[in-house]
């Protein structure tokens, strides 16, 4: 009886400073960066005035940015051919023309389905196009 009542005395003393020393639990962890997607500016989206890097962002982030199928598919296929992992991000293309991700992008590609003129309209594909389309610059 002597040890129990020792042990309740010494926990009771020593839990308030186990609790004050102990990390706190950690919270849960945040989304992943394809769902950290940037928003898009109210207006006409026919006649955009958002520029690419926003629209890439905003309409092909959730396949096309770190952690996004898309992404991760490109990396494989990426590897396939001996290049880096870092080609499969779309954004860091050397080899993409304007008129190559205008095509992918209409009409699709593997498990890309094809984006109509509703998911991305003309003028906010011209404006990604743009962005990506590094080659011949």
């Amino acid at each position: 009886m002597r040890r129990l009542t020792y042990l309740l005395s010494v926990l009771s003393l020593t839990g308030p400073m186990l609790a004050a020393t102990a990390d706190p639990p950690p919270g849960p962890p945040g989304p992943p960066l394809y769902q950290m997607r940037e928003r898009l500016p109210a207006g006409d989206r026919t006649a955009t005035t958002a520029n690419g890097q926003t629209l890439f962002s905003n309409r092909c982030g959730a396949c096309h940015l770190l952690g996004g199928m898309g992404t991760n598919l490109l990396t494989k296929e990426r590897m396939q051919l001996g290049e880096s992992p870092a080609m499969g991000m779309l954004t860091n293309r050397q080899d993409l023309t304007e008129l190559y991700v205008k095509t992918v992008v209409r009409y699709g590609k593997l498990a890309m389905p094809r984006q109509t003129r509703v998911d991305v309209t003309d003028s906010e594909l011209d404006a990604i196009a743009k962005f990506l389309g590094k080659a011949g610059q």
